[in-house]
């Protein structure tokens, strides 16, 4: 079979990884894929938005299965011309991506659904969300509607801190025309994903993503710094609840307002004391939390993602027994603002030995054997073991074995739930 992956990221990576691991293998394609993902796949040099070139290249190729990783290329309506081209595609439509894509749509869509989620404002730009924050207590969320690669969230402690938040946000262009100011939620942030059909959900995995960049939740936010897998706060009984109370409603409201969703739909969701509440949604795989998460899976990823693409849902996962996974991000030096690349890294076959580790390439390249730096998050150095401690020993001693000039990692991943 053939499989078209969309993507050139740590995500990616680990889809990849795992689809190789069928039974048969697929022969895969990746469009652009990294130095990583090169062994694994035939690199495709087409980036993500290029649509009409990736649909030409599925085409030509006889793609059997496209599998979308990023949000730009749902946002840009792949998905719909994949399908009206006749071709099989993993992923929502772009009206029903709007749950990622818009945080208006969404918050609005939450709201009429009566899911839990923070109180909002929007504005409508910039200076309407001046005016707004004149009459607010603080803290405040601060969010640009639209896509701004990781860059678009605030979290303002002060009115002073609010207002040169909405200036770095003013940097983001159309993004930023509307404007979310949302009340603060307090507790523990988690993720719960799950694959449907557009009316039932299955469960694929929950993990707990560390989003700012420095130990003890410090620094600035990224597009994440490391994952846990599972979430320690997630019991059964919870994850019941987060699926009647968030996902199936979320499916519903998505359908009356817009198309059906079908994909991998992501809940970016915080433990309050009164609950669970809705932060935000993905449509699609999150980062690195699918590195963390497909480390755990057992079942055959290719069987699972081709059955919800021709409109199924599997009844039932399998799941690596009593694992933990943690995902370690190696970042370039300046990460999450300016960054160069170019920097050589040595060490990963001494980490690629180790039992129980396995190393996702996201921003690197390959030049002959050699690997360089090709982005700010460069790899995500993943352990696996039958406790918390034994998967951070595991990531940790993987990623203690890996050098290059300026990186930087967060050396508390998991820590909280050890």
């Amino acid at each position: 079979m053939k499989v078209l992956v969309v993507g050139g990221g740590g995500r990616e990576h680990a889809i990849v990884w795992k689809l190789a691991q069928g039974k048969p293998p697929p022969t895969l394609y990746c469009a652009p894929g990294n130095g990583g993902i090169c062994e694994l796949a035939r690199e495709v040099p087409i980036a993500p938005q290029e649509v009409d070139r990736l649909l030409s290249f599925a085409k030509e190729e006889g793609i059997e299965l496209t599998i979308v990783g990023p949000e730009i290329p749902l946002f840009l309506g792949l998905v719909d011309r994949f399908q009206g081209a006749g071709l099989k595609v993993f992923g929502p439509r772009r009206e029903a991506a709007r749950i990622e894509t818009s945080k208006a749509f969404c918050k609005e869509l939450l709201l009429q659904q009566g899911i839990p989620t923070a109180g909002a404002r929007v504005a409508e730009g910039l200076d309407a969300a001046r005016r707004a924050l004149q009459s607010r207590s603080f803290p405040v969320v601060i969010k640009a509607d639209g896509l701004a690669a990781g860059k678009g969230v605030v979290v303002a402690r002060s009115q002073a801190e609010a207002l040169r938040g909405l200036d770095e946000l003013e940097g983001l262009g159309e993004a930023s025309q509307t404007i979310l100011i949302e009340d603060f939620l307090e507790g523990e942030e988690m993720s719960f994903l799950v694959l449907t059909d557009g009316e039932q959900a299955l469960p694929i995995g929950t993990a707990r993503d560390h989003k700012r960049l420095l130990d003890a939740d410090r620094g600035p936010n990224t597009g994440g710094m490391g994952a846990l897998s599972p979430s320690p706060q997630i019991s059964e009984s919870l994850q019941e609840q987060i699926l009647r109370q968030v996902i199936l409603p979320t499916l519903r409201g998505i359908a009356a307002k817009a198309v059906p969703y079908q994909g991998v739909l992501y809940a970016g969701l915080m433990l309050t004391k009164e609950g669970p509440k809705v932060l935000e949604f993905n449509a699609r795989f999150g980062d690195p939390e699918t590195q963390a998460i497909l480390f755990r899976l057992d079942s055959n990823l290719l069987e699972v993602l081709d059955q919800v693409a021709h409109g199924g849902l599997p009844r039932l996962l399998q799941w690596r027994p009593s694992s933990w996974t943690v995902c370690v991000v190696a970042a370039a030096k300046g990460y999450p603002e300016g960054y160069a690349n170019g920097a050589q890294i040595s060490g990963l076959d001494d980490a690629a030995a180790l039992e129980n580790l396995v190393v996702f390439h996201a921003g690197t390249r390959r030049e002959g054997k050699q690997f360089f730096t090709a982005g700010g998050r460069v790899l995500g150095v993943t352990g696996r073991g039958p406790s918390i401690g034994e998967a951070r020993k595991a990531a940790y001693g993987g990623i203690g074995r890996i050098r290059f000039d300026g990186m930087q990692f967060r050396t508390d991943i998991g820590i909280r739930g050890a």
